[in-house]
């Protein structure tokens, strides 16, 4: 049998060797990605998430968020994540469609979701299965939110599917997938990284910016894009995603901390970014910007576009699984409505 006090100095060193463990996981910095602009509703949220980190190690660990898109796209931002350089990151499906390809539905489907309550309804209905999908691939959800409806925004003003096969279009450097898709439509896509929007459409090697209006506004690209059309095209969902790396380096109260603030971010940036996108459409009409809405039979058009694009979606941008999940939890939404 063990002596005693050779038990009382294992213990005491398992102790010691514990506190230590916590005491350098709690000193290591978290460092959080975004191509939100410093000062913006997503960006304040993010500080308060890392502030109730900070504040739950005892005010001593540092943190820094890298906003403006500084640490590269999307793509980038969760590159940098895997090989250790970030922590976390705010990022839409964009982003987190290279952790988690699934998570296109929610996004990559035009047209399919006629207002915010039909989204909120299958994101939730689908969130458990997409952070089952995130954990398994090395990421701990802590926020979903999203930035406002995707509008057209041109140089030239456009109502209808075929006025926008005579310019070029801005799209995301890595969805090669829609790009083919636009091209067999007749449009022209031009791959590019979300910092090289402003330059490109002033110098006209873009025409026309699938955007935010929100965005549109706080990049200035409205300055040249100076045409609206007002389709909600698509909602942008997002997530801020941590590495489980550092959610395991966390200790309890930490995590929970992180969680509960997280969680408080999601619903600040729903609630807040939809007030956001109208103030902006608003603001943005005062200073020059034009409102180009379709008619019922342009509309018509738009929508017929769309269920076309659906089958080419399905199986490519989208998962099949998970392109019919999104409808099986849509169409039951819309019958429990009529009811």
């Amino acid at each position: 049998m063990m002596p005693f006090k050779l038990s009382v100095r294992v213990v005491f060193s398992l102790v010691l060797m514990v506190c230590n463990l916590q005491t350098f996981a709690a000193d290591k910095p978290l460092r959080i990605g975004t191509l939100a602009p410093k000062n913006s509703l997503y960006y304040r949220q993010l500080i308060e998430v890392a502030e109730a980190w900070r504040g739950s190690t005892g005010g001593a660990a540092k943190y820094t968020v890298y906003a403006d898109g500084s640490q590269g796209g999307e793509t980038e931002l969760a590159r940098r994540m895997r090989i250790g350089q970030l922590q976390g990151a705010l990022l839409s499906v964009v982003g987190l469609k290279e952790i988690e390809p699934s998570i296109s539905a929610l996004q990559s489907m035009p047209l399919l979701f006629k207002n915010w309550e039909e989204v909120d309804h299958v994101r939730e209905k689908m969130r458990p299965g997409m952070e089952k999908k995130f954990l398994e691939k090395g990421f701990i959800v802590l926020a979903w939110g999203d930035a406002g409806w995707v509008r057209f925004f041109s140089k030239e003003p456009a109502f209808k599917p075929d006025d926008y096969k005579k310019m070029k279009f801005f799209s995301w450097g890595g969805e090669p997938e829609q790009q083919e898709i636009m091209k067999n439509l007749g449009y022209t896509p031009v791959p590019l990284e979300t910092t090289d929007i402003l330059p490109s459409i002033q110098t006209g090697m873009i025409s026309v910016v699938p955007s935010t209006p929100y965005f549109a506004m706080a990049s200035q690209i409205y300055n040249t894009a100076n045409n609206m059309l007002e389709i909600n095209w698509a909602p942008v969902v997002g997530a801020l995603v941590i590495t489980k790396k550092a959610w395991d380096e966390m200790s309890p109260a930490t995590q929970e901390a992180v969680r509960v603030a997280g969680e408080k971010a999601g619903d600040q940036l729903r609630i807040k970014a939809r007030l956001e996108v109208e103030e902006a459409v608003e603001a943005m009409k005062k200073r020059g910007l034009v409102v180009n809405k379709p008619n019922p039979e342009q509309m018509k058009e738009w929508n017929n576009l769309a269920v076309s694009l659906y089958p080419k979606i399905r199986g490519t941008m989208v998962p099949a699984e998970t392109f019919d999940e999104v409808f099986k939890h849509l169409n039951a939404f819309r019958a429990g409505k009529q009811k």
